[in-house]
């Protein structure tokens, strides 16, 4: 008796198209620093708790961090980093869609 596998659709496919949608892509867009740690720390061999204490704090600060159900000051998120062996860069960039009067009736 042959069953037929069912096919599924490959997790990149499915980010593609998913990234088409302006709400989907802000949310992962505002996730992507999380995701980043998570996945360094998993790369690094290292536990929640192991990074904790690398970093001078305790799991459930690291578990809220990763969860991306807090906003980080920036110097925990350089600590966090630098134990695992990476580097924090923070990049200021043109909105390019802001309207020039919006920027203008702001200042005045």
């Amino acid at each position: 008796m042959s069953r037929e596998i069912p096919e599924f659709e490959r997790f990149e496919d499915w980010e593609a198209e998913q990234m088409q949608d302006p709400e989907f892509r802000a949310a992962a867009e505002e996730l992507e620093p999380v995701h980043q740690v998570s996945r360094l720390r998993i790369m690094r061999g290292l536990s929640q708790a192991q990074l904790a204490e690398l970093v001078g704090t305790q799991q459930p600060s690291i578990a809220r961090l990763e969860s991306g159900r807090v906003e980080p000051k920036l110097s925990f998120l350089r600590r966090v980093v630098e134990a695992l062996g990476g580097r924090l860069e923070v990049r200021i960039v043109p909105d390019e869609g802001r309207p020039a009067e919006a920027l203008e009736a702001r200042q005045a």
